[in-house]
This record gives structure tokens, sequence and C-alpha cells, in this order.
């Protein structure tokens, strides 16, 4: 049996079930959608794989401080700006182009010019004019005589001729690396050019490739709404499920505990009916017996021969019943409403209603079977829609003119391509030719300054004639005969490159650094028509090269460039409805009814309003619990029956203490026999009592209650299912509209930004020009300024050469 706390525990626990279903029987409109996590950011993969033009940057080197000082020696030969008019005239209308005009641009070069005519005229005259003196032997002789200060005025000879070769030497080795470094560089940029040209059509090419694999990329919103689809219709139940089951349950544990009161009561009512007619019958058969044995007691003790007994005696007299248990109310009445019940199985209806309601998951994906495929049927028309992006892209409307410029240019490059790397090859023989030459020179130098050296210190009397000092004459000589003899071709190679690379770097390549180029190509007319930049990349009319370069350097697209948005609206095709109208529409008209559970009959209904009926709260259980406070018996047999004990110990006639020991004994056989049986049914009337006295105030309301929790649970679960179904539904819906719109705003993020980049066509013009002035120009120009250095120091070497012959001699006349 359990005790009263447990059980005041059992109600506060329903009626707090009780509480909990009626806040759980509010609307659910205000359950918030889950947030989304990382899982709902979708990740898509830049597959459309661009063409990337590799950059090219100015590699340092040992030489960047010859590379330096050439520049500024042109930047001080040729001081003039860029001649745009000169240019604009030339472009348009070469045949008006003066000679004044270009003599006035190039006044420097000019200058340049008539210094290496005179040089050419001037050497290879004063070489002749020598050959004659040579000839008479008056120059490259011997000294006429010796002087004290001839030691002082050789040693200076060879020191400046020293010198001289020394700078001589460092001028052709620059020369021969700068030489090497344009052949190696000449080669690759003249294979970059095609190469470069092939990587930018193949760019071009590839753009519409590139729209294609943005627009595949739907599949990544397709595959996650497709996997989100799958589960949509159990996720569905489960939350319908998970949200009205406390409520559900709430109202199935009240509906069992009425059915276990139903039951429990009608248990102790037919136990205290039958109870209370046992103790009647037996208080019936019981009076007259008590009644003998009282009057053999009396009899006994009220026998003078008793001894002591008179104090016993008042208590034997009132020996008599207690209990009546006739006068208690009878409830055969509410046996009778209660006779049948109950006719309902509450233990199978609740099973059935729990089942019912458990199987919402599983009735969810019955019922949404069919629009969970109408929606995959929506998701394959977007994919159609979605296509229709690339499909309709004009891009390629702008970009088949560049690349058939790209083509024409490429074509038409070949031809003078081929004659550069033909005339390089040839500057490149007749530089290591002259290079050569001058190291030749050297050689005569060194070994003629080194045999006469050799030969005066051998030599006793400078009048004395030494083989070994002529010979460093004759290689002296012979140096400055080559020197004399090759000199013209070295100031024309020197002066064919420096006319060639001082212009390239002063016209070129300084106006390129400063952007001075790209303006004179914006300005409207300094193009001919054929050459119209705008036109043949199909830019827009308001926009120059200049805008166009610094936008494509820094990486803006070619819709930013084209301003594609003024003839293609990318943010009307790429609208969410526009692809999601149907999808959302279905998502919106679905209905269903998930929620009808029945869980308790109409039979049911009645059992339970007929035990409300019955009258089990009126019965009076006051009175029973007021007779069971009563005993059987108003004398305790078991105290009687051990005072008579004690008595027959105290008799001296054994007569009486024999009677005594025998009324001691019938006492407590009828305490054994009759009053214990008695005693074991009031203890079972008094727990039947109990619980039927503490249900009764309590079970009108109880009934009630638990009828209105269960009509009300099923009336509002088919509602609150459909609520929570379309909350479902729209937090569903959002979560997928989300998707279309991330990828909608990716596309047109790609498309606007990283699909047909013109960053590669900005990168191609920097590298031309790092190709062009960084690794040919700088080289080429430091070659012919090494080889004019070599060429104009050769002049004094001639004069200390043919100087220091004298002193290789013997002398004519010895002066003391």
């Amino acid at each position: 049996r359990s005790p009263p706390g447990s059980l005041l525990a059992a109600e506060a626990m329903r009626a707090a079930g009780l509480l909990l279903a009626w806040v759980l029987l509010r609307p659910a409109g205000t359950q918030q959608c889950h947030p989304a996590g990382p899982s709902g950011v979708l990740r898509f993969t830049d597959r459309h794989a661009e063409i990337r033009v590799p950059a090219l940057h100015r590699v340092p080197s040992s030489l960047d401080p010859l590379y330096g000082l050439v520049r500024r020696c042109l930047d001080l030969i040729q001081q003039n700006p860029l001649p745009t008019e000169l240019l604009r005239v030339a472009l348009n209308d070469p045949g008006s182009v003066r000679t004044s005009q270009v003599v006035q641009y190039e006044l420097g070069y000019v200058v340049c010019a008539v210094v290496a005519l005179l040089f050419t005229v001037a050497v290879p005259v004063a070489g002749m004019c020598f050959c004659y003196c040579r000839s008479r032997r008056r120059c490259g002789g011997r000294l006429r005589a010796h002087r004290r200060s001839l030691g002082c005025r050789r040693h200076c000879l060879l020191l400046c001729l020293s010198l001289t070769s020394l700078v001589i030497l460092i001028s052709v080795v620059c020369a021969f690396v700068t030489s090497q470094r344009v052949k190696g560089q000449m080669e690759l940029g003249l294979g970059a050019v095609p190469a470069t040209l092939r990587t930018l059509r193949q760019h071009i090419a590839n753009v519409p490739q590139g729209v294609q694999m943005v627009v595949d990329q739907f599949d990544v919103p397709r595959q996650q709404i497709i996997s989100d689809l799958a589960g949509l219709s159990r996720s569905v139940g489960l939350s319908i499920h998970a949200q009205l089951k406390a409520m559900t349950y709430a109202a199935l544990a009240d509906l069992q505990d009425r059915a276990g009161d139903l039951q429990t009561s009608l248990h102790h009512l037919q136990i205290l009916d039958k109870t209370v007619r046992a103790l009647a019958s037996a208080r019936a058969e019981l009076e007259p017996a008590l009644r003998e044995r009282r009057r053999l007691v009396v009899a006994l003790l009220d026998d003078p021969r008793c001894t002591s007994c008179a104090s016993v005696l008042g208590r034997a007299q009132s020996l008599e019943l207690g209990a009546d248990y006739g006068k208690v109310p009878s409830v055969e009445k509410v046996l009778k409403a209660l006779a049948g019940l109950p006719r309902s199985d509450f233990a199978e209806m609740i099973r059935q209603g729990n089942g019912t309601f458990n199987s919402i998951p599983e009735l969810a994906v019955e019922r949404m079977a069919r629009v969970i495929q109408d929606l995959r049927d929506d998701v394959a028309r977007v994919t159609e829609k979605v296509q229709s992006i690339a499909d309709s892209f004009p891009l390629s409307d702008y970009t088949r003119p560049v690349s058939e410029a790209l083509v024409k240019v490429e074509d038409r490059s070949q031809p003078y391509l081929r004659e550069v790397q033909r005339f390089e090859q040839y500057r490149w023989i007749a530089g290591t030719v002259l290079c050569s030459i001058i190291l030749l020179i050297l050689i005569c130098n060194v070994t003629g300054m080194a045999l006469g050296s050799y030969g005066l210190s051998k030599r006793e009397d400078p009048s004395d004639y030494e083989c070994r000092g002529e010979a460093g004459a004759k290689f002296l000589l012979l140096g400055v005969g080559l020197a004399f003899l090759f000199s013209w071709l070295l100031i024309l190679l020197v002066f064919a490159t420096f006319l060639v690379g001082g212009n390239i770097q002063t016209l070129v390549c300084r106006n390129w650094v400063n952007q001075e180029i790209y303006k004179f190509i914006d300005t409207p007319g300094n193009l001919p028509p054929s050459m119209n930049i705008t036109r043949q990349l199909n830019l827009r009319r308001d926009s120059n090269l200049s805008a166009t370069y610094r936008e494509c350097k820094s990486g803006a697209g070619l819709w930013e460039v084209l301003q594609l948005e003024r003839s293609y609206d990318l943010d009307e095709h790429l609208k969410t409805p526009k692809y999601t109208a149907d999808f959302q529409k279905r998502l919106g008209d679905f209905m269903a009814r998930l929620g009808d559970v029945r869980l308790l009959r109409s039979e049911g209904r009645q059992d339970l309003e007929t035990f409300a009926r019955s009258g089990v709260d009126e019965v009076d259980y006051g009175r029973f619990q007021e007779e069971m406070k009563n005993p059987v018996v108003q004398t305790s047999l078991p105290g009687l029956a051990r005072s008579l004990e004690g008595l027959q110990k105290m008799q001296r006639n054994s007569t009486v203490a024999g009677r005594l020991a025998t009324e001691a004994r019938a006492l407590w056989q009828m305490q054994n026999s009759t009053v214990q049986s008695q005693e074991a049914l009031v203890a079972k009337l008094g727990e039947s009592v109990q619980f039927l006295s503490r249900l009764a105030p309590h079970l009108q309301e109880r009934v009630k209650n638990t009828l209105a929790t269960t009509a009300s649970v099923e009336a509002r679960l088919p509602a609150q299912a459909q609520q929570i179904l379309r909350q479902e539904i729209g937090c569903f819906t959002r979560k997928e509209l989300r998707y279309f719109a991330q990828y909608l705003n990716w596309v047109g993020q790609t498309l606007r930004e990283d699909v047909a980049s013109c960053q590669p066509l900005a990168t191609a013009l920097d590298n031309g020009r790092v190709i062009l002035c960084d690794r040919i120009a700088d080289p080429w120009n430091a070659f012919w300024f090494s080889l004019g250095c070599c060429t104009f120091f050769l002049i004094p070497n001639i004069i200390f050469a043919v100087r220091l012959t004298k002193h290789f001699r013997p002398i004519r006349n010895r002066l003391m």
C-alpha cells in the first residue's frame, strides 16, 4: 500500500501535466525556425579555371648601376617629351612629315650622329697619316737623345696605357655580357609575343566556357535542396510529434488515471459492501455467545468462594458488543449504478491512441510523397531556367572582336618578329667579332708593355739594340694598327645600336612608364581609323585605354570594363522569384491533416460519465470511520482473560480455580476465533473507506477535467498539427530560398568580377614593357654604351701606345 505522501506527489504531477498541456495547447506560431548553421552556407568551387598570364617583373641585376647610368645619359641626350604632334602626323599622313620636325625632336641624336661621323672619318684618316709617317720613319721611331727625365715619362706612359687598357677591358667585358644577355632575352621575348597572344586568345575563347561552368555550379544548391526534400516529410512529422507529444501524453496519462480510478473504486466498493455484510453477520453470531459468556463469568466472580474477585466483577459485567456496522450507509445503490462497468477496454483504447499519435511521422511521409516529387520536378525546371543565363549572356558579342584582333596581331607580327630575330643575329655576330678584336688589341697592349719593360730591364746601354724591347714596340704598333683599322666599324655598330636602343628607351619605354603613350592613344584623332583601339576592342565610346588599363590592372572584369549592364540587366536575370515562384507556391499551397488522433471513444466517455454520476462521492464515509473507531467488543477479552488467570493463582478453592481457568480459556478462544477475524475485516474495510473517502471529494472535478482535456486535445490536435506543418514548411521554404539567393548572388558576383577578367590584358601589356624595356632595351643600351667606351678609349690608347713605342727602342744619340 502506497503512503499518503506518494499519492499527493502523484496528484501534483498530474496537475503539472495538465498545466503543461494547457501551455502547449496555445498557438505554436511563436515557434522560431532553427538558425542557419555553417551547413546552411553553400561552398561553390571556382572551377572555371581562368587562363592566367604569368606576370613578369624586373629582375635585380649586378648591372643595374650600369643600366641606370645609361638611362641618365639618354635623358640628357633626349630631353624632349613625347612628340604627339609629330606622331599624329606620321600615323595619319606619313607623306606630310617634315624633316625639320624630326631633326628638331632628334636633335640630341643628330649631334651624336655628327660626332660619330667625325670619328668615322677622322680616325681612319689619322691612321693613314700615321702609316705615311711610319713609312718616312717619323712616327713610332726612336728617341733622339737620352735624358734623365725619360724614365719618369716612360713610367707615366706605362701607367696611362695600363689604365686605358683596364678601362677598355672592363668595357669590353660589359659589352660581351650585355650582348649575350640581349641575345638570350631577345629569344625569350620574341617567343613570348606569340605565346602571350595565344594565351590571351585562349583566355577570351574560354569566357563562354567559364560562364557555363558558373551556371553548372547550380548543382551545389540543387543537390542540397534535393537532400533537404528527402528528409522534409519525416522532419515535419517528427516536429509535429515532438511539439505535441507532451500535450497528448499528458491527456493519455490523465485518461489512464481516471480509468484506474474507476477500476479501483469499483473494487473497493465491492470490498466495502462485502465486508460490512460479513461484519454484520459476525456480530449477530457473536452477540448470544458473548451474552452467555458474560453471565457465566459474572456468576463465577460473584461466588463467595472466589477470593479477591470483586475487582474484576465490574469489567465482566461490562462485557458486551461494540461497533454496529448495521448502522453505516449502504453502497448497494452505487454498486447497482456501476454494474457492468467498465464496458470499454481503456487499456486498448489508450494503446491505440498512443499508436496513432506515434505514427504521425510515417503518416507525414505518406501524405507528402506526391508534393515532394512535384518539388523535385520544379527544381529540375529551375535548372533549365538557370541555363538560360549562359545562353543569353552577351559577353561573346564583345569578346569575338577582341579575339579576331588578337589573331590579326599574331599573324601580322610574325614577319616582323622573324626580321627582328635575323637582325639580332647579325648584331650579335658583329658585336662578338668586334669585341674579340678589341680583346686582341688589349692582348697586343699587354704583350707589348710586358716585352718592352722586360727588354728595358735587360738593356745596359739605352743605345743598344734589344730584341725583346723591339718586339714589345712592334706589338704595341700592331695594336695601334688594329685600332685604326677597325675603329670605324666599331663606331658604326655603336651608333646603329645607340640610335635604335636610345629611341626605344626615350620614345617608348620612358613614355610607357609614365603612361604618356596611353594618353596619346586616348586622344581622339591621334590614331588613324585603322588603328582605332576603342573600336577594335569594342570598348564603349566614352572609355579610354588608360582607364581601361587601370581597371583591368586592379582586377576588374570585362563586365565592368565594357559596362555591359547598360545593354544587359544581369540583376533582372538573377532575381530570385524568377526561379523560385513555382517552388514557393507549391509549398505554400500544400495542406495535409496529420493530427486526427482519437483518444477517448464514446463508450469510454459514457463509462466515465456513469462513474461520475454513480454517487460514489455522495456516500457518507465519515460514518464508516466513526463506527470503525469502536472496538468489536467493549471490554478487552485478552485483558479480562489474563485477569481471570491471575485470580486463579490466588484461589484456595480448587473448584473455583478450575472454573476461572475454564472461563479464561473460553475468552481466549472467543478472541482468537471470532473477534480477531472481525478486527481483520475492520482493517480491510478501513483501507477501502480511506481510498474512497480520499477520492470522493475530487471525483466530479477530475472526471470533468479529464473529459474536457481529452475532448480539447482531440479537437485541437489537427489544427495544431496543421499550424506546425505550416510553420515547418515556412522555415523550409525560407531555408531553400536562401540557397537559391546564395547561388544567384554568387553568380552575379562571379560573372561581374571573376569570369572574363581583363587582368590578363593588363598583365600582358606590363609584361611587354618588362620584356622590351627592362630585359632587352636595358642590356641593349648597356651594350652600345660599353662598346662606345671601348671605341672612344682607343684614341688615348693609340696615343699612349705610339708614345711608349719609342721608349722600347734604342736611343740614337746618348747624351750625358
